[in-house]
């Protein structure tokens, strides 16, 4: 996994502030990929809510987490846990690593 301690601990404390404590969270993508380079922050979130309510929350973690780990791109899927998993929650749940 190429997120050092800091930036993981940052995510789960954002995540934890922003979703709750019963939020999951994974880090899914070339970021889990040690020989990799580069690539983006995939984060996948699995929450409670209603569709505006977490659409709102993903915004405020995404802002929350550029002001804590800089300028760099994230990307953050979020599940409800009430609708069927879509292909890329599928895919997240199979290669992510929770945080």
């Amino acid at each position: 996994m190429r997120l050092t301690d800091d930036q993981r601990n940052a995510i789960r404390e954002e995540v934890t502030r922003v979703f709750g404590p019963n939020a999951r969270v994974r880090l899914f993508g070339s970021r889990v990929d040690d020989a990799a380079r580069g690539g983006d922050i995939d984060l996948y979130i699995e929450s409670e809510g209603n569709a505006a309510d977490l659409l709102d929350q993903e915004l405020r973690l995404h802002a929350r987490l550029l002001r804590r780990l800089g300028e760099r791109r994230i990307d953050i899927v979020v599940h409800d846990g009430r609708h069927p998993l879509r292909s890329i929650d599928a895919e997240a749940r199979r290669t992510g690593v929770p945080l």
